[in-house]
């Protein structure tokens, strides 16, 4: 991929992550969120600059909207669960006639759901100061709970939403290079 060509597909991912994200605001954020956004987290599977533009776009919608511990955290949740989207891309590849393996599908939007679990509910505890949620007020009960409504959240964007783009993405990418 020339150099011009990565630069404009990472800003075109960013600019779509930030746009949906704000967008959708009332979905995408604090401590029950589905961030319909993050169903491009499967785009390292099909270019390299995924990777850039997602941390980008993540980051400039946080910046917007969010604060410092999301904007840090956040953002480098996002780019950690990109860059191990595009080595799962890597490693279960068929090549580029034989699309991608059952495998790498399922694998792809795993490191998203998976990462944002972990990391989020800090994120939201301390960067947002969320220090209950439904009956639980102890530290760990809310982070419990955070992050089983995180995991939820991220596997509706990442699974639900971001499978069948990733399966409009492949048959589109046989037929042109996109990517």
């Amino acid at each position: 991929m020339k150099k011009t060509s990565f630069i404009v597909y990472a800003a075109v991912i960013a600019a779509l992550y930030a746009v949906l994200t704000m967008a959708l605001w009332e979905f995408s954020s604090l401590a029950i969120q589905v961030r319909l956004s993050e169903a491009l987290c499967i785009l390292p599977l099909f270019t390299p600059a995924a990777v850039p533009g997602l941390f980008i776009g993540c980051a400039v919608a946080n910046i917007l909207s969010g604060t410092w511990v999301d904007i840090v955290f956040g953002s480098l949740t996002t780019l950690a669960a990109a860059a191990v989207t595009a080595l799962i891309g890597k490693r279960f590849s068929l090549g580029r006639r034989q699309g991608l393996s059952p495998v790498r599908r399922w694998l792809a939007p795993l490191p998203a759901v998976v990462f944002n679990a972990l990391v989020i509910p800090f994120v939201l505890y301390y960067g947002y100061g969320i220090t209950s949620m439904g009956n639980a007020t102890s530290t760990v009960g809310v982070l419990a709970l955070m992050a089983l409504s995180v995991f939820i959240g991220q596997a509706i964007a990442c699974y639900v939403v971001g499978m069948p783009l990733m399966k409009v993405l492949e048959k589109i990418s046989e037929k042109h290079r996109l990517f």
